[in-house]
């Protein structure tokens, strides 16, 4: 399939911003975008059923009431929404080639990635703290993690990714566009788009490293420190079968950091220095960013978690508890 680009024409080069950008999918794989299409289709429809499951589950079943799963909730809806920011476009683009997307449309995408991926981020490291109180100290727990302190760290969670990343569209806007329209990725990305700007932008690419470091690079090494302390206590109890059962409690969380930022990483790594990498192999993983721990996320409860496998089972089954 032959790549058509869009060039801006020197005539509205008055006109810095371009009406539309066109979203080319997975640069190199263009002949295989329908196939692609029913893998990203069954992940995105599974995270939707997962995650609604979660929501649904934790809310009927006062068990679940605890501040560990009251932060997987809040991570459900973070993956609902950011998934569904991104999937629909990317499978209109790959089922029937509609690849435009009006400029501030892109921008409000990009400021809903950006700043959710940061909320998912903060909401695992608020589950790493849950278990660190858990397991550091037990007898405080639900002294410490009260409803009121856990639904403040929610708020202060969602307004860091806020205002952190709302500079974003409004930096964009900024930028001059007089080359092309031509987005090489799925969606609209903040260095995508930087790429494109016939300007210096220097400024700019400093602004997203800072932010992401102060977001999941911080939360990352927040949760490393945090488990060595849970380690640290957790070698110190007297047998080896308090041991094993204590580490049991943090199986699913540390699942879900592997999940979470092995792709982020290794995206943000070949987005800014792998410049050798090929383009579709770096696209291809930041979809994967996007798709599978919002799918991940609540398998790894769900298959882990007594009460949540369970109560799944009755409502496939249509049965009473």
């Amino acid at each position: 399939m032959q790549q058509v680009v869009s060039i801006m024409p020197l005539s509205n080069i008055t006109n810095l911003h371009p009406r539309i950008f066109l979203l080319l999918g997975i640069p190199g794989l263009e002949a295989i975008h329908t196939w692609l299409s029913v893998p990203f289709c069954l992940v995105y429809l599974g995270a939707l059923l997962g995650n609604f499951s979660i929501l649904f589950i934790v809310r009927i079943d006062s068990n679940l009431h605890e501040p560990m799963y009251f932060f997987l909730c809040m991570l459900s809806v973070a993956d609902l929404i950011l998934s569904t920011t991104a999937m629909p476009k990317i499978l209109s683009n790959f089922w029937f080639h509609d690849r435009e997307i009006h400029f501030e449309a892109c921008l409000v995408q990009v400021f809903l990635i950006h700043s959710l991926c940061s909320m998912a981020s903060g909401f695992i490291l608020a589950m790493a703290l849950d278990r660190y109180v858990a397991i550091c100290n037990p007898l405080r727990h639900s002294t410490i993690l009260t409803h009121r302190v856990i639904w403040n760290l929610g708020i202060v969670i969602v307004f860091r990714g806020v205002l952190l990343f709302s500079p974003q569209p409004f930096m964009l806007r900024w930028l001059p566009y007089c080359r092309t329209n031509t987005i090489s990725h799925t969606y609209c990305e903040f260095m995508a788009l930087i790429r494109l700007a016939c300007a210096e932008t220097r400024i700019f690419r400093l602004y997203s490293l800072s932010a992401a470091f102060l977001t999941g690079g911080l939360d990352f090494m927040l949760i490393i420190c945090s488990y060595i302390v849970i380690l640290y206590t957790v070698f110190r109890l007297p047998s080896k079968a308090a041991r094993l059962k204590t580490l049991g409690t943090c199986g699913s969380h540390v699942c879900v950091i592997l999940v979470a930022y092995t792709p982020a990483f290794f995206s943000f790594l070949t987005h800014r220095f792998g410049h050798n990498v090929a383009p579709h192999i770096h696209i291809f993983v930041a979809n994967i960013y996007l798709l599978v721990p919002p799918l991940a996320n609540p398998m790894i409860y769900g298959i882990r978690t007594k009460i949540i496998r369970e109560r799944f089972l009755q409502i496939l089954t249509f049965k009473k508890a």
